[in-house]
């Protein structure tokens, strides 16, 4: 008896094996498209320079079923994104079955320059309504992001909030229109108060003058991601799909 129950045990896990393995070859090809800021956006030189945007490291957490095609920009808005042509470049490509993440609101809130300047209760909330309701007459399926956190503590060791209003018109926006959404402001947030007020600089890029080629001046940036910032924040967007139960996380590793 032991020895037929090892047989069959071991028949089950080669069949099982078998199977998975079928079921990932047999798996729909899909394509993700992000829209979104420089917080997202692939970054030049990238053997030069330590700067990351967050989807630009996402893609090793997929499986070969999914390809990434990442048309965020540096600088956009909801409103600059449309009216400088990005947009219609991926309208005019995606299909249905398609995804498309959308995460804006960090250039959104730029007061004092009108090209990208949206109010969130009005102007913001149309465009992503817009957005959302183009991408689906594609047969694409949307899925909102708030925009990730700025490193922004204060004297106390308090992180503040840097977005307003714009994260809660998203998550409205993706109640509306029955959208997925992923709050990864909170998510971010999270991530800095973790590291603290001194260690979560790892996660963007801090340099002195001379630390780093690609920054002989220095920088001193709390918004714009490295590659530990940007892989941290990949992370806790899978982790999300995961938790969500988001048909896209059937297709992670």
């Amino acid at each position: 008896m032991k020895v037929y129950s090892f047989i069959t045990g071991a028949i089950l896990l080669l069949t099982g094996c078998k199977s998975s393995e079928s079921m990932n070859k047999n798996a729909k090809n899909i394509t993700m498209f992000t829209i979104g800021d420089s917080t997202m956006a692939n970054k030049v030189k990238p053997d030069e320079n330590p700067e990351r945007g967050w989807v630009q490291v996402l893609a090793p957490f997929f499986n070969d079923n999914v390809t990434i095609r990442n048309h965020a920009v540096n600088g956009r808005s909801t409103k600059s994104f449309r009216e400088l042509g990005h947009w219609k470049n991926v309208i005019d490509s995606i299909k249905p079955g398609n995804y498309l993440l959308i995460q804006f609101g960090h250039n959104d809130g730029k007061e004092t320059d009108p090209a990208r300047y949206t109010n969130p209760q009005t102007s913001y909330r149309y465009n992503l309504i817009n957005y959302i309701e183009e991408a689906r007459a594609k047969g694409a399926i949307p899925i909102m992001l708030s925009s990730i956190a700025r490193r922004k503590f204060n004297k106390e060791g308090v992180l503040l909030d840097a977005h307003g209003n714009y994260t809660l018109v998203a998550r409205l926006v993706a109640q509306e229109m029955n959208v997925p959404f992923i709050d990864m402001q909170y998510l971010t947030e999270n991530l800095e108060m973790k590291y603290g007020p001194e260690g979560s600089a790892k996660l963007h890029l801090h340099y002195a003058k001379g630390e780093d080629p690609y920054y002989p001046d220095g920088i001193d940036d709390n918004t714009h991601l490295s590659i530990l910032g940007a892989t941290e924040v990949a992370k806790l967007f899978v982790e999300d799909l995961k938790r969500q139960n988001i048909p896209l996380a059937k297709y992670l590793k």
